[in-house]
């Protein structure tokens, strides 16, 4: 990794930690009470996806708060102190950015007529997910390119 740290390192990392403290609360925090995550916005009520949404809204909350938050912390610190451990551990978390986001728009378009998520949520989540998308692959891209 370059030692220069420019201002799309710094997009980079900044963006990196509104995204693990949005994980933290969204997805870790509903682990321990889901019911306070779906009040806060962060997850989905059981009228809005039904009893199985809500067994993969876990799954992923599960597998987010064991693999992907732990890759996109050590990620943003390893980059920090510029260790090749850091660029691999973020590339992974923005691959992971970027594979999770696509399932969600596929499942809400494909379900589209078995959620009943609020209006609003039809218009914010893709919109939202696009941008994680999006971070993702710039990030991808910018990591390879700034080894």
């Amino acid at each position: 990794m370059r030692d220069n740290k420019d201002i799309k390192f710094w997009i980079l990392i900044s963006a990196s930690i509104i995204l693990l403290m949005l994980l933290l609360i969204g997805q870790t925090y509903s682990l321990i009470n889901y019911e306070m995550a779906v009040t806060l916005g962060l997850q989905e009520s059981v009228q809005e996806v039904g009893e199985i949404g809500i067994v993969w809204a876990k799954g992923f909350a599960f597998a987010d708060s064991f693999v992907y938050i732990p890759l996109l912390l050590l990620g943003t610190v390893g980059l920090l102190k510029r260790k090749k451990w850091g660029l691999n551990a973020m590339f992974g978390s923005c691959a992971i950015s970027v594979y999770w986001p696509v399932v969600h728009l596929h499942a809400i378009y494909e379900g589209k007529d078995v959620f009943t998520l609020n209006h609003e949520k039809y218009i914010t989540f893709p919109i939202i997910l696009t941008l994680i998308i999006l971070y993702g692959i710039w990030g991808m891209w910018y990591l390879y390119n700034n080894k």
